[in-house]
């Protein structure tokens, strides 16, 4: 691994947004697509139990593992936007840092009031 790699900077060949550079979830994107698509099969799912007139608990205990799934989900792409993202903002200094604490603070915001 690279000096470059181990910073989580861009290297050549890698997926880059030009306003945010590489992504924190760059290194786990195959694993976190596996977990939306549990993610989507237990939605559909819930189609299916409503579709055959399932009883209303079984479905609303199954809103609630589907809705936990999703809560870990962005938690843990939190985490890698608070260890990529925001740690690469406080190296960089001035700014970019205030700015990346807010936009974080303003995400777990959103978070805490689903």
């Amino acid at each position: 691994m690279t000096t470059t790699e181990a910073a989580g900077l861009p290297v050549e060949g890698q997926d880059v947004d030009h306003d945010h550079g590489v992504h924190g979830y760059h290194q786990q994107k195959n694993e976190h697509l596996k977990r939306l698509r549990r993610i989507e099969g237990q939605i559909r799912g819930l189609q299916r139990m409503v579709d055959e007139d399932v009883y209303c608990i079984d479905i609303l205990t199954q809103v609630s593992a589907s809705t936990k799934a999703l809560q870990s989900f962005a938690l843990q792409l939190l985490e890698e936007h608070l260890r990529h993202c925001v740690a690469d903002a406080a190296v960089k200094g001035g700014d970019e840092i205030d700015a990346k604490v807010e936009e974080a603070t303003k995400a777990i915001a959103r978070m805490m009031r689903t």
